[in-house]
């Protein structure tokens, strides 16, 4: 029956895991997604003979998936191998300074001392201890459950917690926070760099963001073969369980009858009639609907970033999978990215060298590297020119080279992606690659939830509750399917299913 039908437009991370719930509930599924595979923002692209993740790079919180593939009857062991990183990331300075954070906490505690001294040890493992408090208190109550409001919220946590709440700090900013934890410049540089995770400013972001030190400091892992395999995975969890895919196919209008979604038209004109949609784009594209109320107008946009995906010849600093080269003004460079909306003149670069592990051996030759910058996700209005492209990349490897680092890129070009293209791969962004900003107490209140303004129409993806990156977009599109699954109650083949929270300490 068509009122049984569900049609899930992107074949992103939150899509693919609301197909799965959807049809292990029962439903009749159909993704249907432009580009020729899944994964939307978690992408790779060929260098030569090389794949290169060109995506996210950091995989965390691995009960998420392990859930969901449990919803569907299998093991996420089954389908992909993790590695845990005993390094979680190694960090350089203009000074020569560098610093490694461990998967054990005594160990990064450590090194923290040996950079800056004993008063920046005890700084740290206490920061630890808030960032875990912050976590552990909004895991059941906010990331995994439909948000309702910071009165909700404190209901949930229980007004008798009173400590809890303000653990939570909202209303301060992340940088703010940090400094009676770390007096030393580059500590603070460090840990404000969390709040780039969700694409925002440390000197504007909630130091609630002090959570998503605890998710990385909690277990970061590599996907052997790279992120890619993982949203393979999760297509194969997903056909097994009847879902339909089409590929090259975009969704160009939505469809309604009688002000409810009906399904959806797609780009040759072919008609897809559904009981419901669930739509895995970015909010700003959704609510461009004339239907739909603008709630995504006037937010402020997520950062964008310039990436270079790579082949080269290293020397010098020696990497490790993932590595962070500090600008010597961080103030600088956040005031060029949301005030001016510019590429700072010497941006902090990340660079992933995809063949590394721990023990930070150099493969023989060349390898794989994803070099990133952050920029402002300004794509839809302005176009980087090829001389502009190279003085970034200039600057980029200049600063590397300050830190140490040397890069000898291999005569195949690389593949260079700017706000501009992340615009046309996500339409209606401007290339922002995190929703909207998390600056200010109350924005992460205001991501939009699962359900829109108009009946049977659903959303899901990083730019929607709970937030960004690869877990949280996931735990979107189950928080999707239990929307719409509890909204469609009368049919009795949907089975409503649970989002656990995991434990403490993923």
């Amino acid at each position: 029956m068509v009122a049984d039908r569900v049609i899930i437009v992107g074949a992103g991370m939150g899509g693919l895991a609301c197909a799965i719930e959807l049809a292990a509930a029962g439903a009749e599924v159909t993704v249907v997604e432009r580009a020729p595979r899944p994964g939307g923002k978690m992408r790779e692209v060929r260098v030569g003979e090389s794949r290169i993740d060109a995506g996210p790079t950091v995989l965390t919180l691995p009960w998420v998936f392990e859930q969901l593939f449990e919803r569907a009857g299998t093991r996420l062991s089954d389908h992909v191998r993790l590695q845990k990183a005993g390094i979680l990331a190694r960090h350089a300075w203009t000074d020569g300074s560098t610093l490694d954070l461990h998967a054990d906490r005594q160990r990064s505690a450590e090194a923290v001392g040996a950079l800056a001294g004993p008063a920046s040890r005890r700084g740290y493992l206490a920061f630890c201890d808030h960032a875990q408090r912050i976590y552990e208190t909004l895991q059941d109550t906010f990331l995994t459950q439909p948000a309702n409001g910071p009165i909700g919220l404190s209901q949930r946590i229980g007004l008798g917690r009173m400590d809890r709440l303000m653990a939570l700090r909202p209303f301060d900013t992340m940088w703010d926070t940090l400094g009676p934890y770390f007096p030393d410049p580059r500590l603070r540089q460090l840990f404000g760099r969390y709040a780039t995770y969700c694409g925002s400013s440390p000197y504007l972001a909630p130091a609630t963001l002090m959570l998503i030190a605890h998710v990385e400091q909690a277990g970061v892992f590599m996907v052997e073969g790279g992120m890619q395999r993982l949203a393979d995975a999760l297509e194969t969890v997903a056909r097994s369980l009847g879902v339909t895919f089409l590929y090259g196919r975009s969704a160009a209008r939505l469809q309604l009858r009688h002000g409810r979604a009906s399904g959806i038209t797609l780009d040759d004109g072919q008609s897809l009639e559904a009981g419901a949609v669930v739509v895995n784009a970015d909010p700003a594209h959704v609510f461009a609907h004339k239907d739909l109320k603008p709630e995504a107008a006037g937010a402020a946009r997520s950062l964008s970033a310039v990436t270079w995906a790579m082949t080269a010849k290293t020397s010098g600093l020696p990497l490790v999978r993932h590595n962070v080269f500090f600008s010597e003004d961080y103030a600088a460079e956040f005031n060029a990215l949301f005030a001016r909306g510019e590429i700072p003149a010497r941006p902090t670069v990340y660079v992933c060298a995809q063949d590394r592990d721990d023990s930070g051996a150099a493969p023989d030759g060349s390898e794989r590297l994803l070099m990133l910058i952050n920029a402002p996700a300004n794509g839809d209005t302005k176009t980087l020119t090829p001389q502009e492209i190279r003085t970034c990349q200039a600057r980029a490897t200049q600063l590397l080279a300050s830190c140490g680092l040397e890069l000898s890129p291999d005569p195949e070009p690389a593949v260079v992606t700017t706000p501009r293209h992340f615009n046309g791969l996500f339409p209606g962004t401007g290339g922002a690659l995190y929703g909207r900003a998390t600056h200010g107490w109350s924005a992460a209140f205001q991501r939009p939830q699962a359900q829109t303004p108009i009946p049977g129409l659903y959303q899901a993806g990083g730019g929607a509750h709970p937030g960004a990156g690869v877990p949280m977009a996931t735990l979107s599109g189950q928080l999707a399917a239990r929307k719409l699954i509890s909204d469609r109650g009368s049919m009795r083949r949907f089975r409503p299913a649970a989002i656990a929270g995991g434990t403490s300490t993923p």
